[in-house]
Protein backbone atom coordinates (compact mmCIF):
# COMPACT_ATOMS: atom_id res chain seq x y z
CA UNK A 1 0.00 0.00 0.00
CA UNK A 2 2.90 1.86 0.45
CA UNK A 3 4.48 2.19 -2.80
CA UNK A 4 1.39 2.60 -4.71
CA UNK A 5 0.82 5.90 -2.32
CA UNK A 6 4.13 7.08 -2.85
CA UNK A 7 3.73 6.42 -6.79
CA UNK A 8 -0.12 7.81 -7.31
CA UNK A 9 1.44 11.04 -5.30
CA UNK A 10 3.86 11.32 -7.58
CA UNK A 11 1.63 11.31 -10.41
CA UNK A 12 -0.80 13.54 -8.61
CA UNK A 13 2.57 16.24 -7.61
CA UNK A 14 3.49 15.92 -10.96
CA UNK A 15 0.44 16.86 -12.90
CA UNK A 16 0.10 19.80 -10.21
CA UNK A 17 3.19 21.45 -11.09
CA UNK A 18 1.99 21.19 -15.23
CA UNK A 19 -1.21 21.86 -14.91
CA UNK A 20 0.09 25.08 -12.53
CA UNK A 21 2.85 26.15 -15.09
CA UNK A 22 -0.20 25.63 -17.82
CA UNK A 23 -2.21 28.38 -15.92
CA UNK A 24 -0.18 30.48 -14.92
CA UNK A 25 1.75 31.04 -18.75
CA UNK A 26 -0.83 29.31 -20.97
CA UNK A 27 -4.22 30.42 -19.63
CA UNK A 28 -3.33 34.61 -19.01
CA UNK A 29 -4.84 36.33 -21.38
CA UNK A 30 -6.79 33.31 -22.62
CA UNK A 31 -9.35 33.23 -19.73
CA UNK A 32 -11.19 36.12 -17.14
CA UNK A 33 -9.63 36.80 -14.05
CA UNK A 34 -12.62 34.90 -12.43
CA UNK A 35 -11.69 31.72 -14.71
CA UNK A 36 -8.07 31.75 -13.62
CA UNK A 37 -8.72 32.24 -10.07
CA UNK A 38 -10.93 29.07 -10.26
CA UNK A 39 -7.69 27.38 -11.83
CA UNK A 40 -5.92 28.38 -9.06
CA UNK A 41 -8.36 27.09 -6.29
CA UNK A 42 -8.07 23.81 -8.38
CA UNK A 43 -4.00 23.92 -8.27
CA UNK A 44 -3.96 24.57 -4.95
CA UNK A 45 -6.26 21.81 -3.50
CA UNK A 46 -4.70 19.42 -5.78
CA UNK A 47 -1.23 20.56 -4.13
CA UNK A 48 -2.55 20.11 -0.61
CA UNK A 49 -4.12 16.81 -1.30
CA UNK A 50 -0.77 15.51 -3.13
CA UNK A 51 1.30 16.57 0.07
CA UNK A 52 -1.42 14.44 2.46
CA UNK A 53 -0.98 11.06 0.12
CA UNK A 54 2.15 11.52 0.86
CA UNK A 55 1.75 12.17 4.72
CA UNK A 56 -0.73 9.22 4.56
CA UNK A 57 2.22 7.04 2.81
CA UNK A 58 3.11 7.42 6.54
CA UNK A 59 0.47 5.13 8.23
CA UNK A 60 0.05 2.90 5.23
CA UNK A 61 2.46 0.23 7.39
CA UNK A 62 -0.59 0.59 9.82
CA UNK A 63 -2.84 -1.74 7.06
CA UNK A 64 -6.01 -0.03 8.48
CA UNK A 65 -8.79 0.20 6.58
CA UNK A 66 -8.99 4.02 7.40
CA UNK A 67 -6.08 4.22 5.26
CA UNK A 68 -7.39 2.76 2.36
CA UNK A 69 -10.67 4.83 2.57
CA UNK A 70 -8.61 7.73 2.73
CA UNK A 71 -6.69 6.66 -0.40
CA UNK A 72 -9.48 6.32 -2.25
CA UNK A 73 -10.86 9.64 -0.82
CA UNK A 74 -8.23 11.93 -1.10
CA UNK A 75 -7.80 10.40 -5.02
CA UNK A 76 -11.16 10.98 -5.62
CA UNK A 77 -11.37 14.33 -4.28
CA UNK A 78 -8.46 15.35 -6.41
CA UNK A 79 -10.51 13.92 -9.58
CA UNK A 80 -13.77 15.46 -9.06
CA UNK A 81 -12.91 18.42 -7.06
CA UNK A 82 -9.62 19.69 -8.73
CA UNK A 83 -10.77 18.05 -12.23
CA UNK A 84 -13.80 20.12 -12.21
CA UNK A 85 -12.64 23.35 -11.52
CA UNK A 86 -9.79 22.78 -13.57
CA UNK A 87 -12.42 21.75 -16.57
CA UNK A 88 -15.36 24.74 -15.32
CA UNK A 89 -12.18 27.22 -15.68
CA UNK A 90 -11.82 26.09 -19.28
CA UNK A 91 -14.92 25.26 -20.58
CA UNK A 92 -15.54 28.31 -22.96
CA UNK A 93 -11.88 27.19 -24.62
CA UNK A 94 -12.58 23.68 -25.18
CA UNK A 95 -16.46 23.69 -25.85
CA UNK A 96 -18.15 22.74 -22.89
CA UNK A 97 -20.17 25.66 -22.55
CA UNK A 98 -23.24 24.37 -21.65
CA UNK A 99 -22.04 21.16 -19.90
CA UNK A 100 -23.70 21.79 -16.34
CA UNK A 101 -22.87 18.46 -14.80
CA UNK A 102 -19.41 20.02 -14.02
CA UNK A 103 -20.86 22.48 -11.57
CA UNK A 104 -22.08 19.77 -8.75
CA UNK A 105 -19.38 17.60 -8.96
CA UNK A 106 -17.59 19.75 -7.53
CA UNK A 107 -19.30 19.86 -4.12
CA UNK A 108 -18.98 15.86 -4.65
CA UNK A 109 -15.13 16.31 -4.87
CA UNK A 110 -15.31 18.19 -1.56
CA UNK A 111 -16.76 15.93 0.65
CA UNK A 112 -14.72 13.21 -0.66
CA UNK A 113 -11.29 15.72 0.49
CA UNK A 114 -13.79 15.70 3.86
CA UNK A 115 -13.93 12.29 4.34
CA UNK A 116 -10.58 11.85 3.88
CA UNK A 117 -9.41 13.61 6.25
CA UNK A 118 -11.70 11.97 8.62
CA UNK A 119 -10.03 8.54 7.69
CA UNK A 120 -6.71 9.86 8.27
CA UNK A 121 -7.86 11.13 11.78
CA UNK A 122 -9.47 7.70 12.92
CA UNK A 123 -6.02 6.50 11.37
CA UNK A 124 -3.96 8.15 13.26
CA UNK A 125 -6.45 7.52 16.35
CA UNK A 126 -5.68 3.83 16.11
CA UNK A 127 -2.70 3.46 15.91
CA UNK A 128 -0.35 2.25 18.36
CA UNK A 129 3.10 3.59 18.07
Amino acid sequence: MNKQIILTASFFGLTAVILGAFGAHGLEGKISDYHLGTWKTANQYHFYHTLALLFLSTFSRAKNASIRVSFVAFVLGMLLFSGSLYLLSVRSLIGLENFRLLGPITPVGGLCFMVGWIGLFVAAVRNRS
